[in-house]
């Protein structure tokens, strides 16, 4: 913790709370509740004029800067000793542009305030699967949605950024204005400055064909193999994900789901017929104890995964894979299938391919995702000591997962921190570094995962 003095208030008057104020816990807070963020000084910055003077304030006390909305993966942040916690607050008001199929969002909007905007124009986004996800955040690290298949990651969506940078200067970054920033921001994660808007196109979607079907644990082993041939040949009409799925017995869990060890499968399917023929296939296989699949308004399917909404602590581990044989099923449904003996909440595959396998000519620093599924297994840790056992049986999974592991990640599931390096290719690591020198050569802004000056 620093010693330096922490001023009461930014120079626009919005409070500074440093360790000593009684609001600091709270200030500090983040929603992945096993961080334990203890910075310099937390600013909950209202205005774009508030974030500007508090980068400013940062450069004075020499002080980094730790832009953060919700802190979904406030875990792989590094010591924030000598760093400004900036939370960015700057509104939930939308302004959506339905003929060009646009809108502005604010930092500190999550994706909720975005479909509510949009849903009555008949428009969605290529949100995330929670509501309370940040919208900026998520667009940094790339966006990964249940529309991704057929139209790539979010942040080839992204048309302009407004950003402070380490000078404290506003500039607006698009195709052609500061082209380079642009570039990084699409995908780069949030080492160049911290973004106070982002204008992204909406997609063309009032209703869609998607949900959720749930299986009995013991019939995964008939289930998931016939979802993993689906893949191999799958329309890019449909994005889905597996999870083998161990919910706990709280009030918060529907009846049928507490303390059951299921398989579910759920997703979204833009074109109704390809969706049909995935359910007649896992239907075929086994009937579900719940089947919630079918057509729904767009907006529907921002619940669709059932993630919690309310904060939770959470152990977590992931890997980009590549095609997985009926080998690498049997490793999977050994490790969280019927009969395993595992303190995992889910394991989860996510369905990539189609549109996430190449990007686009003008897409930004991560405009693809390599493979065929991410992995994500999450555990959640409800006594002293159990995130450590968690972190164990997730890298014991890992590393049987291994030969099908294609050496990337994607950054926002990587809950544990340090360099971003495996989540590029070469060549677009080494021009982020660069830009990095560029934009922020004294690595002033923190991330969750680092870029490197001049990499």
């Amino acid at each position: 913790m620093t010693s330096i003095a922490v001023p009461t208030t930014l120079s626009t008057g919005c409070p500074v709370i440093g360790p000593e104020h009684p609001e600091y816990d709270a200030a500090r807070a983040a929603w992945q509740l096993t961080a334990d963020l203890r910075p310099a000084a937390v600013v909950t910055a209202r205005t774009v004029a508030d974030v500007q003077a508090a980068v400013r304030l940062a450069a004075e006390r020499g002080w980094r800067v730790a832009p953060c909305t919700t802190g979904h993966l406030a875990t792989a942040l590094p010591d924030l000793a000598g760093t400004l916690l900036l939370r960015t607050d700057l509104g939930d008001v939308i302004d959506v542009d339905p003929r060009a199929r646009r809108a502005r969002v604010p930092a500190g909007a999550v994706w909720e305030d975005v479909i509510d905007a949009v849903a009555p124009h008949g428009l969605t986004a290529a949100h995330g699967s929670s509501p309370d996800v940040g919208v900026v955040g998520y667009l940094l690290g790339g966006g990964l949605s249940f529309y991704a298949r057929r139209h790539g990651l979010a942040a080839n969506h992204v048309v302009a950024f407004e950003v402070v940078c380490a000078d404290g200067e506003v500039r607006h970054a698009d195709a052609h204005e500061h082209a380079d920033l642009y570039w990084a921001l699409r995908g780069g994660g949030g080492s160049f400055g911290v973004v106070t808007a982002v204008v992204v196109e909406l997609l063309p979607y009032a209703e869609v064909f998607g949900g959720a079907a749930f299986w009995p644990i013991a019939a995964a082993a008939d289930v998931l193999p016939v979802w993993a041939a689906w893949t191999r040949s799958a329309p890019d009409t449909v994005t889905t994900s597996a999870r083998l799925l161990r919910l706990p017995p709280i009030p918060a869990v529907p009846e049928p789901l507490r303390g059951v060890p299921v398989l579910a499968i759920d997703g979204v399917a833009v074109d109704e017929a390809d969706g049909r023929e995935l359910l007649r296939e896992l239907r075929a296989a086994a009937e579900p104890m719940i089947d919630g699949w079918g057509a729904m308004p767009a907006a529907a399917a921002l619940r669709i995964h059932g993630d919690p909404e309310e904060p939770v602590p959470a152990v977590s581990g992931h890997a980009l894979l590549g095609e997985l044989d009926d080998q690498a099923i049997a490793t999977l449904l050994a490790f969280a299938g019927h009969g395993a003996d595992t303190s995992l909440l889910f394991a989860e595959l996510r369905q990539l391919g189609g549109a996430l396998a190449s990007a686009p000519g003008e897409a930004g620093a991560r405009g693809r995702l390599e493979g065929r599924f991410a992995l994500f297994a999450v555990g959640m840790p409800m006594a002293p000591g159990t995130d450590a056992a968690i972190e164990r049986e997730i890298a014991r999974l890992r590393s049987a997962l291994a030969p099908w592991d294609t050496g990337r990640t994607y950054l926002n599931f990587a809950e544990q921190g340090g360099s971003a390096k495996r989540g590029f290719d070469p060549s677009s690591y080494r021009r982020l570094g660069e830009l990095r020198a560029a934009w922020d050569p004294h690595e002033r802004f923190v991330s969750s995962h680092r870029i490197a000056a001049d990499a």
